[in-house]
């Protein structure tokens, strides 16, 4: 077993992408809430229809997703930008323990660094409310409510992931479907918690707004719903052959893949 060491010393270049990846996703949604929220930006007065506008802010946050994981980034590191995604795909064996560690870390670090990056060039005006830094909070039904549907669509997504991921014909069209299910969960389900679906996202946003209020939710409820899916993915047998949301020959896998039976058309060359 690689020791934590020799891991940081060969993977680095991973676990910074994962950092960058997070970092880049919270400027995105910093940037899109400011513009299509705050009282202040044109936008708002153009379009005062508020679900319009949360599912403009939707697509475009699925669409930030697409475009990490399909980057050459995203194709190195696996995209996972979420603690429990690697946390889920250690427990399916396709992760080092030393790496999932770091990733995790980066995820953490990463995600923070964006939202304070955007602190400092906005100041108050992305810190305080409305934006309040992007922030996950429960809705109107509760903190029980929010937890159950953070449970389920991060059970939704993961069960997505790994369905696609085991199929050579469905593989290369991953990352599709989670940017299309982060579009949907925004614009449908994120009165109810706030969507978080990855408790980096949730402290990132927490940090500089100084809002924790539900953090409980967000540190376990996307972590349950996806063990769930991978614990389900294997009681029906089915394995998923590499920890990336995308392959290809074209970047290296520091994990532990077995593309052994699948034809070779499911892996974009």
């Amino acid at each position: 077993m690689i020791s934590a060491v020799d891991a940081l010393r060969r993977h680095w270049p991973e676990y910074l992408i994962e950092a960058a990846g997070l970092g880049v996703f919270m400027i995105v949604a910093g940037v899109c809430v400011e513009l299509l929220e705050h009282p202040r930006s044109a936008l708002v007065q153009a379009i005062p229809n508020a679900d319009l506008r949360r599912a403009l802010i939707g697509i475009t946050m699925g669409a930030t997703a697409v475009a990490i994981i399909y980057s050459p980034w995203g194709r190195q590191s696996g995209a996972h930008l979420n603690p429990a995604v690697t946390l889920t795909f250690l427990r399916l064996g396709k992760v080092a323990p030393a790496d999932a560690l770091f990733y995790v870390l980066a995820q953490f670090a990463g995600g923070a660094g964006g939202t304070l990056l955007l602190s400092a060039i906005l100041g108050e005006r992305f810190t305080l409310p409305p934006i309040s830094a992007v922030a996950t909070l429960p809705g109107q039904p509760g903190e029980f409510v929010a937890f159950g549907a953070e449970v389920a669509i991060a059970f939704a997504l993961m069960s997505t992931v790994l369905a696609t991921n085991a199929s050579a014909r469905l593989m290369r069209w991953t990352g599709v479907c989670a940017g299309l299910l982060v579009a949907i969960y925004i614009s449908l389900e994120a009165p109810l918690s706030g969507m978080s679906l990855n408790p980096a996202r949730s402290v990132a946003s927490a940090v500089p707004s100084g809002l924790w209020q539900g953090i409980w939710i967000y540190l376990t409820a996307p972590l349950i719903g996806m063990l769930l899916a991978g614990e389900l993915h294997v009681r029906l047998g089915r394995r998923t052959p590499c920890a990336k949301l995308h392959h290809d020959t074209h970047h290296r896998r520091i994990f532990h893949c077995n593309f052994a039976g699948m034809p070779a058309e499911g892996v974009s060359r």
